[in-house]
């Protein structure tokens, strides 16, 4: 029986990084994953560019039963941290809007970064490699690994949530969280595209493929960000955003021309622009075929100097005060990141270890801490992960 002083299960980015830091405090580390590479959603993260981390991490930007959990991580291995190691490697990158920072070249500079940085630390790493049983010992924990039972005092679970199952997402995580007798809040799919029913699908068909900035709320939280009208609903970051607080039965709003009185601007186009379209007004402020569609739904056609208030007031409505009830989301398949997790009520925040089973940890996703999009789920991988590696 092979024995090793920490194993972690998972070589994604919470693993890889608590891999690291575990074997640079001198332990032997072994990491093992079933998929045939490490760093996979690392690598097709950011459009093939990684979306490393957001400098404007803060605990503010995720949701948890426990809002003050990941404060102590975020603070004790910030997004200025792994900047750092990243220029240390000499890879370009660069800032985009809200503070999101990407690879110049290619995400791959990331994973190859971390495996550089586990093989100079001295962690193997056995890909391919499923985990068939964990069970508990007097001086640790055992796994039926497929050549063998490997024994260690500390295990570390980090092998994600249940998004993109493609890639191999499993709910592996919350089983062990269970077999030790640890909650899970339950989970959902987050960051996700929202599905319509078929009739609302019917009436939008000729918008699929529009984008536009917009403001998308429900309840009292907002996005501003870009929207994509799609063949099953809404997508694009300000939609993903607002789904992770989306629950089945709520409504959506949105605006349309966020920051434009429109009421405004058409009652001076009649004026001064009399015998055009309302449509053609409209354009000025959203997509031409959106434009078009909102002035037929709500009875606007023909010039708009020949249109009461009336009517203004309700194309102004349909355009910053948008009201709908999706039916859905994509699920799992396309969602970026899982909401919920293991409770963070049983794990101690200095060290991700569970209070219940001394040399237990769970770090990233498969913890009930779950970030905005924009590069804070990859600094809460990073952040826990580094915390979890000081302690196994």
């Amino acid at each position: 029986m092979e024995t090793f002083d920490v194993v972690v299960v998972g070589a994604g980015a919470a693993g890889m990084m608590c891999a690291i830091e575990a074997g640079k405090r001198g332990r032997s580390v072994l990491v093992v994953d079933h998929a045939q590479a490490a760093g996979e959603k690392i690598r097709i993260s950011g459009g093939g560019r990684c979306n490393f981390t957001n400098i404007n991490t803060s605990p503010a930007n995720f949701i948890s039963a426990d809002p003050r959990f990941a404060k102590g991580p975020l603070r004790r291995y910030s997004a200025r941290d792994f900047i750092a190691l990243v220029d240390r490697y000499g890879i370009a990158w660069r800032e985009k809007t809200l503070g999101q920072l990407f690879c110049d070249d290619s995400a791959k500079d990331i994973v190859a970064m971390l495996l550089a940085e586990m093989k100079a630390a001295g962690v193997q790493l056995r890909l391919a490699t499923a985990v068939a049983r964990v069970g508990k010992t007097a001086s640790g924990f055992e796994l039926a690994l497929p050549g063998g039972t490997v024994a260690c005092s500390s295990l570390v679970v980090a092998t994600g949530g249940k998004s993109i199952p493609k890639m191999g997402a499993t709910g592996w995580g919350y089983e062990i969280a269970a077999q030790f007798g640890l909650p899970v809040i339950e989970t959902r799919p987050a960051l996700v595209p929202l599905t319509f029913e078929v009739k609302t699908l019917e009436h939008l068909k000729p918008l699929a493929g529009v984008a536009l900035d917009a403001v998308a709320a429900c309840g009292k939280t907002k996005f501003a960000e870009a929207m994509l009208f799609t063949h099953r609903g809404l997508s694009g970051p300000a939609i993903l955003q607002i789904s992770s607080y989306w629950r089945e039965g709520q409504e959506i709003t949105v605006s349309m021309a966020p920051g434009v009185d429109l009421m405004a601007q058409m009652k001076l186009a009649k004026t001064t622009r009399g015998r055009q379209a309302t449509a053609t007004v409209l354009a000025d402020h959203i997509p031409k075929r959106l434009a078009q569609m909102i002035a037929e739904d709500e009875g606007a056609l023909g010039n708009i100097a020949d249109l009461p208030d009336k009517v203004l007031a309700r194309v102004d409505a349909a355009v910053n005060r948008w009201t709908v009830k999706p039916v859905g989301s994509e699920g799992y398949r396309t969602a970026e990141v899982t909401l919920g997790g293991v409770d963070t009520a049983a794990l101690d925040p200095g060290t991700l270890q569970a209070r219940a089973v001394p040399g237990l940890y769970f770090v990233g996703e498969v913890v009930d801490v779950t970030g905005w999009l924009g590069g804070y789920n990859f600094q809460w991988a990073w952040s826990s992960g580094w915390c979890a590696g000081q302690a196994a």
